[in-house]
């Protein structure tokens, strides 16, 4: 063992007459310890967060939306062209409205999504989403029966349908008669009921047929086209690419600017919380300078011998960073894994529930970056070493003299 880490750690461990230094070294170490497993458990949770939504965005929507200011006039026809652009594996037309659904004097408003039974399993999870019925039930069977509708769970809940029950849907393009406009009415079949994890959309959304969706909402042509690529964190740039490729007529729009505002929010939330929760650590860091301080204090004659004995300025001055690092070290290890446990824990059995309409998950997922836990172990570290230089240099420069004419 080093004569300097010798020293420190028996400087440490060892009993004193003032027990005092003792305490205030243990608290050290219990504030970096809190100060790095809060920072772990933080970070856990806003990864986590931002992992889940993105992974339920992702699969709930297309990674890109292509529209036409003109028109889309060929769906198929252009659904083929888009396919062909590098690195998307899937595309389908859909088309968009709003609607009133109302059965056993229930009402709602809901979205409406016309679809491509085949094609929309290209682009988004609804397939794998089904809790009842199947896309293939969108399409009625012979010319009598009515045409089918897929609601999300939340909304089938609240409407109190199951699979098989009529619903009436009226859309604001109505019909023109002697009496004037009236709304267009529509009596369609549950075939199904989906979850595709994201609140809004269980809740607020009803999937037709494509021709369907098009007489509903009076529509000649498919609102948009939509893509999913290989990899989602290239959705912008091949969404970019899509107006410089077939023209200004074209324009896309990727997932992540679709929720600009909502990812933008939780990285703001992220660098708050972790600059608040750093703070403890700071306050550790500092309770080490006191420490260190009241040691050297403590320990002036020890330090007067040992220079006296031969010991060079540096291996003094080493003596006292190695006890701050040590602290530094033991407090960041614990926390750190104290951190990743608790997160585990949290997430392994969803301990912190939340609103689903609001968050949009029914529980807070906590998940463990190795690299986002070497960062805080390599932060804390660092800031415990930095906060050992000042009472480090103030033992280095203690005169022998002076501190042994009163022994």
């Amino acid at each position: 063992m080093p004569f300097e880490f010798h020293i420190a750690l028996r400087y440490l461990i060892a009993k004193r007459k003032q027990a005092f230094v003792s305490v205030i070294s243990l608290l050290s170490t219990l504030g970096v310890m809190v100060g790095v497993m809060a920072l772990v458990i933080a970070l856990a949770l806003m990864t986590g967060m931002q992992g889940e939504l993105t992974d339920r965005l992702v699969g709930s929507n297309p990674h890109i939306f292509v529209f036409k200011p003109m028109g889309l006039h060929d769906a198929e026809a252009e659904t083929q062209k888009l396919r062909a652009i590098p690195h998307v594996i899937g595309a389908a037309p859909t088309v968009l409205g709003k609607a009133l659904v109302s059965v056993s004097g229930l009402q709602e408003f809901i979205n409406l999504k016309g679809i491509d039974p085949v094609l929309e399993a290209s682009v988004t999870d609804v397939r794998g989403a089904m809790r009842s019925g199947s896309l293939d039930e969108l399409i009625a069977a012979s010319p009598d029966d009515a045409d089918g509708i897929l609601l999300g769970v939340n909304l089938a809940t609240r409407l109190g349908v199951t699979r098989g029950d009529t619903i009436t849907i009226l859309t604001p393009q109505g019909t023109l008669t002697p009496m004037g406009m009236f709304p267009r009415a529509r009596k369609l079949r549950v075939a199904g009921t989906f979850e595709l994890g994201l609140y809004e959309i269980d809740a607020e959304t009803g999937l037709l047929a494509l021709d369907v969706a098009k007489r509903l909402l009076d529509k000649d042509d498919v609102d948009a086209i939509q893509l999913r690529v290989d990899d989602l964190y290239l959705a912008p740039a091949i969404a970019a690419s899509i107006e410089q490729q077939f023209g200004a007529e074209y324009a896309a729009q990727d997932w992540a600017d679709l929720n600009k505002s909502l990812f933008s929010a939780l990285k703001t939330e992220r660098i708050v919380i972790s600059l608040a929760i750093g703070l403890i650590v700071l306050v550790a860091a500092l309770s080490i300078v006191v420490s260190l301080i009241m040691l050297v204090m403590e320990k002036q004659r020890d330090i007067a011998i040992l220079k006296t004995m031969g010991t060079s300025v540096s291996s003094v001055m080493t003596i006292f960073m190695l006890q701050g690092v040590i602290i530094g070290v033991a407090g960041t290890t614990v926390g750190a894994v104290l951190g990743a446990v608790i997160s585990k824990v949290l997430d392994r059995y969803q301990l912190v529930k939340v609103a689903v309409d609001v968050y949009q998950v029914s529980h807070i997922p906590f998940r463990v970056v190795p690299l986002n836990v070497a960062f805080i172990v390599v932060g804390a570290i660092a800031i415990c070493f930095v906060a050992t230089v000042y009472p480090s240099r103030q033992a280095a420069k203690l005169d022998p003299v002076q501190a042994l004419r009163h022994e």
